[in-house]
């Protein structure tokens, strides 16, 4: 899955990333902004077209980069979430304590 195939959308309090399939299926993972500095990822959901391609993965994965780059960091609320930070310790530098 390429990176230039997740959106991101953003308000003010909340935001989500997603990836369009070509029969017009939606992967998301949605998460609140915790104040200016923290992000609580709570939902993941990828539906039965898109399984087995790792693109829950790799949008967990763009949201830890985009935190990153944002001095963010991140409150994995959503199971899938958290157990992705548990298989990549190299996240730690963004998991929120």
């Amino acid at each position: 899955m390429s990176e230039a195939s997740i959106e991101r959308e953003e308000t003010d309090s909340k935001g989500r990333y997603l990836i369009r399939g070509d029969g017009g299926e939606v992967a998301e993972l949605t998460y609140s902004k915790l104040g200016t500095q923290r992000i609580i990822i709570d939902h993941t959901g990828v539906p039965d077209a898109f399984r087995g391609q790792g693109i829950g993965a790799a949008l967990v994965a763009r949201a830890v980069e985009d935190a990153r780059a944002a001095g963010r960091t991140i409150i994995p609320l959503c199971p899938f979430a958290a157990a992705q930070f548990k298989r990549h310790p190299e996240w730690a530098d963004v998991l929120s304590s």
